[in-house]
């Protein structure tokens, strides 16, 4: 069953995934060690409350595996479970009110479960991580544990946060009507979206909105992917007027806000070079994850560490080729199918596969609906999502302190260009090529599979090693 990015069971069969649980807004910095987190913390206090244990609870345990383990602190893995199980949400949370909620668990020791029923908490007795050890089923594992005042479990639940701020529950039987349904255009593949697209004249936007409407009306898919929009919008304007320094040990400045007045105060100098454009499509990447960095709201697309990606393109569509709403919604429809296949048929987690999976999907993704809003046509779409990617196999995942700013920021910037010099190859041409977008698929799963796990998320080796050394 999938609602707001959880998944239930663990059964074989792959619930169909709408654009919109691609492009779901929450808080950085990360969609897998904070998001993720929160809507599990979140989805146990629910079971407690339904099973009738939230009064005999007198303590929850927090155990974290793994890369959660591993770059969770960096990641605000444990501020997230703390929110989550206090009854915030990512797509709720008040962002300026975190800091004193975690400042009065700190301090009174003690946490509000569900926003109401109170228990005492100590984080070093009660919030562990298991740096060694890893649940079965992925790298980004937690368990909670609910006991009474005798210490027994009243409840105890596994889950994986599998990337983009999907979770899955564990051992529970998998319940999805929805993936039994029958899609108008079911892509499976990039080779099914190709035969869908010669047999029904369609676009890829087009046929993704007519999948759409096996959850909702058109006009509220278009209402949703205005408000996705939106989101990405208010994100840039932030990320451009908030100057400091980025939390954590690293002491990171925050540049966009310096980028934005130079770009705004000499446009003489812009008339003048001609890649000034490319200046101002990293200033839209850039402000994005420096919001990210400091746990501001981001929309995933599809991961947070990724987030600027997608923002940075399609502000370059709408600012720069004066792109209308329609043009807007065909862009994500038709990224978002691109993120789909790369879900399916791979991953889109660092923790799994690099960051590959990350900003590697994120540049295909806006590749693809950069091309379609040039007047691209599916196979030249499909050209363009494979062309970006096959330029970011290999991507390691390695954030230096396990805080997604150094080399995460500015590897947005560099996806964001990217994509925008794939989608322009790809229009260049009539479609055809030797490597297929499935093809390439293919190679990053097996590529992330061959990764090492120090290069996975867990800041053991790459920049997150060498940078310490230096």
């Amino acid at each position: 069953m999938r609602m707001n990015g959880i998944v239930a069971g663990n059964s074989d069969i792959t619930p169909a995934v709408s654009v919109l649980d691609l492009f779901t807004i929450g808080i950085g910095p990360s969609s897998s060690h904070t998001v993720g987190p929160m809507r599990a913390a979140r989805l146990f206090v629910d079971q407690m409350e339904r099973e009738s244990v939230l009064p005999q609870t007198a303590q929850v345990e927090i155990h974290l595996f793994g890369s959660l383990a591993l770059t969770g602190k960096g990641h605000g893995t444990d501020k997230a479970v703390l929110l989550g199980l206090e009854g915030e949400t990512p797509e709720t949370v008040e962002v300026e009110s975190v800091p004193a909620r975690l400042e009065r668990i700190q301090t009174q020791k003690q946490l509000r479960l569900k926003g109401g029923h109170p228990v005492p908490f100590e984080a070093g007795a009660q919030l562990l991580f298991h740096r060694t050890e890893n649940l079965p089923r992925h790298p980004n594992g937690l368990r909670f544990i609910a006991r009474n005042a005798h210490k027994q479990v009243l409840l105890q639940k596994d889950y994986s946060s599998i990337g983009g701020g999907f979770v899955i529950e564990e051992g529970v039987a998998t319940q999805t009507p929805i993936a039994m349904a029958e899609l108008p255009f079911p892509c499976r593949n990039g080779e099914e979206l190709l035969r869908h697209a010669a047999e029904s004249g369609l676009s890829t936007s087009e046929m993704a909105l007519r999948n759409e409407s096996v959850w909702r009306t058109d006009n509220e898919t278009r209402h949703r992917l205005a408000c996705v929009w939106e989101a990405m919008r208010n994100c840039v304007q932030r990320g451009c007027r908030t100057a400091g320094t980025l939390p954590g040990g690293l002491k990171v400045q925050r540049r966009a806000p310096r980028l934005f007045r130079e770009l705004t105060e000499q446009p003489e100098i812009n008339l003048r070079d001609p890649l000034a454009i490319l200046d101002w499509v990293s200033l839209w990447a850039m402000a994005v994850n420096e919001e990210n960095a400091a746990g501001g709201r981001v929309v995933t697309a599809p991961t947070n560490g990724a987030a600027g990606i997608l923002p940075a393109v399609l502000h370059y569509v709408v600012m720069i080729r004066g792109a209308n709403e329609d043009q807007i919604a065909r862009f994500l429809l038709t990224a978002g199918t691109i993120g789909i296949l790369y879900k399916r048929n791979a991953s889109i987690s660092g923790a799994e596969v690099g960051c590959q999976g990350e900003v590697g999907v994120a540049c295909s993704m806006a590749a693809g609906a950069l091309t379609e809003i040039l007047g691209g046509t599916v196979a030249q779409v499909e050209n363009a999502a494979e062309i970006a990617m096959e330029h970011n196999l290999g991507l390691t995942c390695d954030p230096v302190g396990g805080l997604v700013q150094v080399p995460c920021i500015e590897r947005n910037a560099m996806g964001a260009i990217k994509a925008i010099n794939a989608a322009r190859l790809a229009c260049a041409g009539d479609g055809s090529h030797l490597v297929s977008l499935d093809k390439v698929i293919a190679t990053m799963r097996q590529t992330g599979q061959d990764m090492s796990s120090k290069y996975k998320e867990t800041a053991r080796g790459g920049l997150a090693v060498n940078v310490a050394e230096c």
